[in-house]
This record gives C-alpha cells, sequence and structure tokens, in this order.
C-alpha cells in the first residue's frame, strides 16, 4: 500500500496494446506538466524509460506496442492529435480536427481517432485519413476499442446512448460487420480479446460483464460483477491467451474471470465461502421451482480470483500479464500508484499484493511480502502463447508535417517516400504536381499508399524498448 500522500495526479494512463507474441507490460501516464513512459521489467523493476516535460497538460498518451511511436493530445490543443518519435525527439506530424479528442487507439495497421459524434480511421504507415464514420450516437466518453491484432482488425463502439448496443466495424475493409444488443443500460466498457475474436461489455449498472463472438454476436459467457450496488465499471482486458478477462471499477474490488467452456470455479475453503455462493446451491437443487430469471441470476459466471485495492472511488485501470515467469496483475490508479498483484488460479480466492510503484518518476518500491514461488501450472498455457502468437477516400481533419528538418531526412528516414511529387518532402525539394489542388498540396502528405513511411516492422526505425 501507498505510505503517504498522493505522489502526482495522473490525468491519463493506459497499458501498452499487444504485439504479435507477447503481451507489452509498458504503461504510458499523462500528467499536467507532460507525460512519462514505464516498462515493467520485473515485478521489482518499474523502469522509466521517457520523460517528456513540456509544463502541457496531457488528457490523452497512447504507445503503440513496445516501439518509439506515440500519439498525444493536449488539453491546451484538445482537437490536435500530435504523432511522435520520443526516442529520436521528433513530431512526425499532427492532425487537427473538428470537435475535441476523446478517444485515441492504434495497432501496426489502423490509428483510430473518436470525437464525440464520429471517428476516423487512418493508415497508420502514412497517417492518411481512410475513412470517417460520422453522425454516431452521442459518445462524450469516447468510448471504442481496436484490435491489438491487424490481421483481424475489429473497431467497436457504441451504437446507441441509451441502450448497450455494440456497433463492430471492420478496419481494414472499412466495412460495417454486425450489431450487438449487449445491455439494456447504455455502454461503460468494452475490450477486444487479442485473438480479435471475441469482445467483452460491462453496461453503466456495472453488474453483469458479458463476452460475445464477434462474427456472429453470440453470446459466449455471462458473468455477475455483484448483485449488491451498481458500480462504474473502469476497464475490462483480456489475457493475451484469452483465457481470463478482469474488470475494474470504482469500488475497491477487481474481478479475474476464466472463459473455458467447463466454467468450473475453484472451491474455497468453507470458512471463506460467501452466503452468494451458499445460496447458489440451493437455488441449484430447487431450479424447477423457481422463476425462469431467478435462476439465470445464479447461473452466471462467478470470479475465480479477486483483489481488494488499498483505495476506491478513484479511477484505474487493470491488465493481465505474464512477469517473472508468473501470472500477475496491474492496477494503475490516477492518484499516481502502480499495483502489482500474483494471481493463482488454481487456487483461487483472494489475490496478494506483491509490489507497489510509485508513477512520479521516483524509484521507490514500496511494499515487500513474502516471496512466492512460480506456478508451473498456472504459467504453462500462457508461456506457450507468449513465445508463439477499398471505399471512398475522406479527407478528413487538416494535418501538419513537422518542418524543422531537411528533405533528405525525411527522404531517407522516418516520412520517407517512394515518389516525391506530390508528397510533403517533394515540396519541400520544390516538386510540384501540376494536377494537385492547394487543398491536395495542403492535406496529404504522401500519394504512395504502399510505402511503410514509418516502418514499423524496422527495428532500427522503431527499436523494441525493453
Amino acid at each position: 500500500m501507498s505510505n503517504g500522500a498522493a505522489t502526482v495526479e495522473l490525468k491519463y494512463f493506459s497499458f501498452g496494446t499487444a504485439g504479435k507474441k507477447v503481451l507489452s507490460k509498458s504503461l504510458a501516464v499523462g500528467t499536467k506538466t507532460g507525460y512519462r513512459l514505464y516498462s515493467l521489467s520485473s515485478v521489482d523493476n518499474l523502469d522509466q524509460i521517457y520523460e517528456n516535460a513540456e509544463s502541457e497538460d496531457i488528457c490523452i498518451v497512447e504507445r503503440l506496442f513496445s516501439s518509439s511511436l506515440v500519439a498525444v493530445v493536449s488539453l491546451s490543443s484538445p482537437r490536435k492529435l500530435r504523432v511522435c518519435h520520443f526516442k529520436k525527439g521528433n513530431e512526425i506530424c499532427n492532425y487537427s480536427y473538428s470537435n475535441t479528442i476523446l478517444g485515441v487507439k492504434l495497432n501496426r495497421a489502423r490509428l483510430v481517432v473518436c470525437l464525440e459524434e464520429s471517428l476516423y480511421i487512418h493508415n497508420i504507415h502514412d497517417m492518411k485519413v481512410l475513412h470517417t464514420i460520422r453522425d454516431t450516437p452521442p459518445n462524450p466518453a469516447g468510448l471504442c476499442c481496436l484490435s491489438t491484432s491487424s490481421d483481424i482488425c475489429y473497431l467497436a463502439y457504441p451504437g446507441s446512448s441509451t441502450t448497450g448496443e455494440v456497433q463492430i466495424f471492420d478496419a481494414i475493409n472499412l466495412q460495417s460487420v454486425s450489431m450487438i444488443s449487449a445491455h439494456e443500460s447504455p455502454l461503460a466498457a468494452m475490450a477486444i480479446s487479442h485473438q480479435g475474436n471475441r469482445i467483452a461489455t460491462a453496461s453503466e449498472r456495472g453488474t453483469v460483464i458479458r463476452v460475445f463472438n464477434i462474427a456472429d454476436g453470440t453470446k459466449l459467457y455471462e458473468f455477475r460483477r455483484g448483485v449488491k450496488r451498481c458500480v462504474s465499471i473502469c476497464s475490462l482486458a483480456f489475457s493475451i491467451d484469452g483465457l481470463y478477462l478482469c474488470s475494474s471499477s470504482n469500488t475497491e474490488t477487481v474481478h479475474v474471470f476464466k472463459l473455458d467452456d467447463s466454467k468450473e470455479i475453484p472451491q474455497m475453503p468453507e470458512e471463506q465461502q460467501s452466503w452468494m455462493s451458499l445460496l447458489s446451491k440451493a437455488v441449484t437443487a430447487s431450479a424447477n421451482y423457481l422463476p425462469t430469471q431467478v435462476t439465470d441470476v445464479f447461473n452466471q459466471g462467478r470470479a475465480v480470483a479477486s483483489i481488494h485495492l488499498p483505495f476506491q472511488g478513484l479511477k484505474n485501470i487493470c491488465t493481465i500479464v505474464m512477469v517473472d515467469r508468473v501470472l500477475r496483475l496491474l492496477v494503475a490508479s490516477s492518484h499516481g500508484y502502480l499495483y502489482v498483484y500474483n494471481l493463482d488460479i488454481e487456487e483461487g480466492g483472494e489475490s496478494t499484493l506483491w509490489r507497489t510503484h510509485r508513477l512520479d518518476g521516483q524509484v521507490d518500491v514500496l511494499d515487500s511480502p513474502k516471496p512466492i514461488k512460480s506456478n508451473e501450472g498456472n504459467t504453462s498455457k500462457l508461456e506457450k502463447n507468449l513465445k508463439t502468437e477499398p471505399s471512398n477516400l475522406d479527407i478528413g481533419p487538416a494535418v501538419a508535417l513537422d518542418t524543422n528538418h531537411t528533405a533528405e531526412d525525411y527522404l531517407d528516414d522516418t516520412l520517407s517516400v517512394a515518389n516525391p511529387i506530390g508528397s510533403y518532402a517533394g515540396a519541400l525539394r520544390g516538386y510540384h504536381s501540376p494536377n494537385q489542388s492547394d487543398a491536395d498540396n495542403h492535406i496529404d502528405s504522401l500519394t504512395d499508399l504502399s510505402e511503410d513511411r514509418f516502418k514499423l516492422n524496422d527495428d532500427s526505425e522503431f527499436p523494441p524498448v525493453i
């Protein structure tokens, strides 16, 4: 637990997205004075790999996997998205939109910008706007999620502002896929599995979490988070193998659910069994004598593990990762701490706090609980997965590129293009297309979509940060 007052107020925080083979253990945090990037190399070491101290109030910062590419939005310019290469200290480009940016999601194929009533889909290799989804239902929270997989690249966003409808959009083929009626109340949280085939949802009531098959909208699992009270779900996250789902809320409890066909819940010792589990057994025995609505409640899955945070009422996010060959649950909170818990899936029940790290740039391990040994039973399946793993063009927002570099810098490095004519680098060299309008010259930074301008798969351009 923390041993003092809050060290820093986080305006925004996000765990790194998943790569092709491993789940990134990185954390990006935005503060009133810039943003910081962290990497959890082990439970004892949270390394600050970058700090941007611009004295600028950062409201959104998203990092692409473990690369050097970050997308940043500040409160001073809430309509402008800046895409930066933090290792080189370059601003690659910036886009201005017609309204406040509420959310940014990215993978190796697409970058999605969410406004209150529209979404812009960019090709991340050149940042060109490929498609705009206009006139979406009001989405003041900027709720949306994007597959981490660039092969099965689904985008999900609310399909209604009054009910819990989820609209699924294919961000590669740029076409609508399906609409899922997930809840009666409006949506509060969503997450797509790293395989790209399942989506988890929670409504504003926060009592039930559901998991659907994205392809056909079939409901696969239904988990009851609680029956005593309605809560605000802060985040949902799948483990990289898709076997576990965690959820956090504005309460002190974080739940972990298991997604398998057997739905077997580990039995806790009798003294730890809650009144809910005992009542569930009684209901099962008398199912034929009770209304269907009642038995449905008790047939819903329960959490296989849970943790109790040392705070409540604060915004937080959670994720499940493998650290030091042990399955861990990470929770980052808005008052500036990262909590690391050990997950014992075999035994279930309450998980133990392993470490607490400060997120104010100070190197300080605040907890030293008793050591535990690696449970090979819980890690083998995850370790296997860790070791293996054309539409009309919408011009969209205005774009500006960094002009503090020579044409040669762009041609040879970050903004290289195949054909200088009609490109930003070509304009710097003095080449102009005779058929290109002023608007095209202003907004279009290149014309060859086949060129991977950002070289996302080139380690010399975006080397992994360990």
